[in-house]
């Protein structure tokens, strides 16, 4: 049997046995179990009590926030922005299971033919300028300046480095030999138009160029930098298909595996200086794309590191942007600490002057806390030698440190503060106490405002009145699925009573899914039936029915009720319908059909009368 774009059925059950749920999802979340359960914060929306739970038995995951819910294959799609073949066929290689089949049955889009081009153009190009630089007259003096900044052979290697030459069409001439449009290698951000509009030529010129890679480890972009004095120092790629800078990090796909083996990611702000850590041990350590760092940025952090150490330059530039840097690591949760280095010194500058040894030995291994460093950025604007300036700098400070929620957190540096400038530990409590409840009462009644819903300070207001009432057929529909998702019999026998006539537009959609499922001949296995649906929606309506606990006895004559409540509400429901439409029949004066409406009504009428009202 084949399914899902050619993906065999056996690959598929092979990846759900291989990858399990609970094992997958602890490397993006961290569990706890609670009875049969394990629950965690949802890694899809932003909440303070966990509501996102992981059912091992079932293999399943289901977030009663956000309603996010499915198999691990669904999961690993969603965190890695991957489609379903895609998750399947990454999914199936770290397994070692063999990737035989045919990536897509339909052929591809105009634009998934233009990025596929542009990928294979980018490598290409890559390549070209690796190749210049090594073994080309031209590419001499950047290979000299590249050694001379401390590169040696095999770090230009590891980081495929080349040299676009200072002509104006050497890549352009390249790329059309082999049949490239240069319209579209326009597009992709290779090629630039002539100011007269009659063609072509490189958009890189006399730099050194660095390969950018997406996730996956291929060039999506390039970052060409100036060997002299010029501007701009640094000439990224613009924005295209394949580029986005805000939602890339500079050799991600290399760091990766040593982020998530340490579940520590050290935040650089440029190329050299990740390519110097390198060289120094630091396998770790990644760099935005010529941007700030963005939410987009924070997001894929937050998914594959517990901590991140922000490693920026030491000039006063470098550390502004590490106060911009820190309150959204904050928001996002995230762990952090602050490398400091000398003033004036980025990263690349400290391991040329003192070294490998002396950088991780000295800065890496010695990072501060986030709030350390807002003080000594703070210390560094007073004039600490004057009274006026010590005052103000300890007031500032008190105010910083006020807004910690740790207690001792707020005890340890206030001890500092007491110590250092000889004032009553009492008093700075005294102070912080104040600011804190002026700053309580500006907060609004909230302290998760984007998710209402999952407020830590309205948990009891939230569950204090009555629970929402739940229609009578809704559960009668939910409890019938969730048998029929396990017992392959009784959705035989529900087939025979109600087919697909639920009510709810979802549930008749997973029922006729589920007849499809085992008619094919397969048997009972929530996470694999999720699998097939591939549909957002109704995996989550699938998820959500399967963590419903349910261990009253199930038999035929509770199946029967259960189906007499939902033809129940099918009836009261065109019951309402005809209503309307006996009503128009009056308003438009055709008397014949209002008559005939309303006769069958009192008939519909008389027969719900007669049955049992059936209750929950």
């Amino acid at each position: 049997m084949m399914s899902s774009g050619m993906i065999p059925e056996t690959v598929i059950k092979e990846v759900l046995r291989h990858h399990d749920i609970v094992e997958t999802v602890g490397r993006y979340v961290h569990l706890t179990k609670q009875g049969k359960y394990m629950k965690g914060l949802c890694p899809f929306h932003s909440e303070k009590t966990p509501s996102f739970t992981v059912t091992p038995d079932k293999q399943i995951f289901h977030c009663y926030g956000c309603g996010q819910g499915g198999d691990v294959i669904k999961f690993v799609g969603l965190m890695e922005g991957y489609s379903f073949p895609e998750a399947v066929r990454v999914m199936a290689e770290n397994a070692g299971i063999a990737v035989t089949w045919t990536p897509q049955a339909s052929d591809p889009t105009p634009m998934q033919r233009e990025r596929d081009i542009l990928l294979t153009a980018h490598e290409l190009s890559a390549k070209f300028y690796h190749y210049l630089l090594n073994n080309t007259e031209a590419g001499r003096p950047a290979k000299e300046y590249l050694r001379s900044r401390g590169l040696t052979d095999k770090l230009i290697e590891q980081f495929m480095i080349g040299y676009a030459p200072n002509n104006w069409d050497v890549l352009f001439k390249f790329l059309t030999k082999r049949e490239y449009d240069p319209a579209l290698m326009e597009r992709g951000g290779l090629l630039s138009p002539k100011s007269d509009g009659t063609g072509y030529v490189d958009r890189f010129r006399d730099r050194v160029m660095f390969p950018l890679w997406n996730r996956e480890g291929k060039v999506i972009a390039f970052a060409g930098r100036i060997m002299g004095d010029g501007q701009p120092k640094y000439l990224n790629s613009p924005e295209t298909v394949l580029f986005n800078k805000s939602k890339n990090l500079y050799h991600f796909h290399q760091a990766r595996p040593d982020i998530r083996k340490t579940g520590q990611l050290v935040l650089f702000e440029g190329y050299m200086d990740v390519i110097k850590a390198w060289s120094a041990g630091v396998k770790n350590g990644v760099a935005t794309m010529g941007t700030a760092l963005t939410e987009e940025h924070v997001e894929i952090i937050r998914r594959n590191a517990d901590e991140v150490v922000i490693c920026y330059d030491g000039d006063n530039a470098g550390q502004a942007a590490i106060l911009k840097t820190i309150p959204l690591l904050e928001k996002a949760r995230v762990k952090q600490a602050v490398a400091l280095l000398p003033k004036g010194m980025d990263p690349d500058e400290y391991i040329t002057a003192k070294g490998t040894d002396a950088f991780v030995r000295e800065v890496i291994s010695q990072p501060v806390s986030a709030m350390k460093f807002r003080l000594i950025y703070s210390r560094k604007h007073h004039t600490m030698v004057e009274e006026e300036g010590r005052k103000n700098y300890v007031m500032e400070a008190v105010s910083m440190i006020a807004e910690l929620e740790s207690t001792i957190e707020r005890e340890f540096y206030l001890k500092e503060l007491a110590r250092e400038f000889e004032v009553s530990l009492d008093t700075l409590k005294q102070d912080c106490h104040q600011i804190r409840m002026q700053l309580q009462k500006m907060r609004p009644a909230g302290d998760n405002n984007d998710n209402s819903w999952n407020n830590g300070m309205n948990e009891k207001r939230r569950t204090a009145g009555p629970p929402p009432v739940v229609p009578a057929y809704q559960k009668a529909e939910r409890h019938l699925l969730l048998m029929m998702l396990q017992d392959a019999e009784v959705a035989s026998a529900v087939y025979e009573k109600l087919g697909d006539a639920f009510v709810i537009e979802d549930h008749a959609a997973l029922a006729a899914y589920l007849y499809a499922y085992y008619a094919q001949g397969n048997d009972p296995d929530v996470s694999r039936f999720i699998a097939t649906l591939q549909d957002d929606r109704l995996e989550r309506a699938a998820s959500s029915i399967l963590m419903m606990d349910d261990n009253s006895p199930f038999d035929l004559q509770l199946m029967d009720r259960y189906v007499r409540v939902i033809q129940k509400e099918q009836k009261l429901r065109f019951l309402e319908q005809r209503r309307d439409e006996w009503v128009r029949a009056e308003r438009s004066g055709n008397n014949v059909l209002a008559a005939q409406i309303f006769s069958e009504i009192n008939a519909l009428e008389r027969q719900l009368n007669a049955e049992l009202d059936d209750r929950f």
